[in-house]
């Protein structure tokens, strides 16, 4: 209702104002002390188009005024009626009782003076212990969270460890499964199948699984026994393996290398293997040298003889 009348009340105010010629709202001084001339109709009236403009500004800030008045008057009208008249009195809070028809208010408890009074009122240090206070629920809270996912993944180990997990053996490859591969597994009736499409039974034949595993101890006692002398040749320093053979054939190529060289330079070399300790201590390149410098100078004084000889046959 309040507001409907002050919508009319804007109306007639704005109605008015645009009815009213221009000049007499104050143009015609604006545009004298701004020394302009305006310009005029047919009739020869001054024509001001920036006052429609201005009208409707200044409704809409009257109305808008207008309606922040009445809200504000209207607010206060409210506080002073819920104090003071839609209120019980202290003396017959205990004998009122809310309408069955009412039911959203069902339970409501109506404050008494005197229990508002002897509660304290929330002061700073409350506030800040009741923070502390959700805090630390909050936290413990998060403990016994992680505690309790921590529980669950033992009681989760521990179950497969009573009850098995029949996931885990499917999706698990088994690490002697290569066992029941082999003819006597094959004899037992224990054999995986080829196309890989079943596995093993949950629950194997005690029975069964020992006699197989009976069966293949000859088998394993044999391999031992033939990979014994085997190990025990390769570990030996003149053994059979592959550094001592390729070290043998090293040394004959050496060997073999320095009796070439020794019979071109005139040496005797004995045959068989020990030849060779007969030969004496190895000599220096030094001493080398020398011996092929004397031998030289032995060789020019016989050559020097022998041409003297000659003249004198001549």
């Amino acid at each position: 209702m309040i507001n409907e009348l002050v919508n009319r009340a804007v109306d007639a105010v704005e109605a008015g104002l645009l009815e009213t010629p221009p000049s007499r709202l104050g143009f015609a001084a604006r545009a004298a002390a701004e020394n302009t001339i305006p310009d005029t109709d047919g009739e020869g009236n001054p024509l001001y188009p920036e006052a429609r403009k201005e009208i409707e500004e200044g409704v809409h800030q009257l109305e808008t005024l207008l309606e922040a008045t009445v809200d504000k008057n209207f607010d206060k009208l409210e506080i002073y009626l819920l104090r003071n008249v839609l209120t019980v009195p202290e003396d017959l809070v205990p004998w009122v009782r809310i309408n069955q028809h009412l039911t959203h208010f069902q339970g409501l408890q109506l404050p008494n003076a005197s229990t508002s009074a002897s509660t304290p009122l929330p002061t700073p240090e409350s506030v800040q212990a009741l923070r502390r206070k959700v805090q630390e629920t909050n936290k413990l809270h998060s403990a016994l969270l992680a505690e309790r996912a921590r529980n669950d993944a033992l009681l989760k180990q521990l179950r497969s460890l009573l009850g098995g997990n029949a996931n885990a053996a499917k999706t698990e490859p088994s690490s002697l499964a290569f066992l029941a591969s082999a003819s006597a597994a094959r004899s037992l009736d224990i054999s995986l199948p080829t196309d890989g499409s079943a596995a093993l039974p949950k629950h194997e034949p005690l029975r069964q699984n020992t006699a197989f595993a009976l069966s293949q101890l000859p088998a394993l006692r044999q391999i031992l026994q033939n990979l014994r002398p085997r190990i025990a040749g390769l570990g030996a320093p003149g053994g059979a393996g592959p550094g001592s053979e390729f070290a043998r054939q090293r040394s004959e190529y050496v060997e073999k290398q320095t009796r070439r060289i020794m019979e071109r330079r005139g040496m005797d070399v004995g045959n068989g293997e020990g030849g060779s300790e007969g030969l004496g201590r190895r000599m220096l390149p030094e001493e080398v040298r020398g011996m092929e410098a004397v031998a030289g100078l032995v060789g020019e004084k016989k050559g020097g003889e022998s041409g003297n000889d000659e003249r004198m046959e001549e």
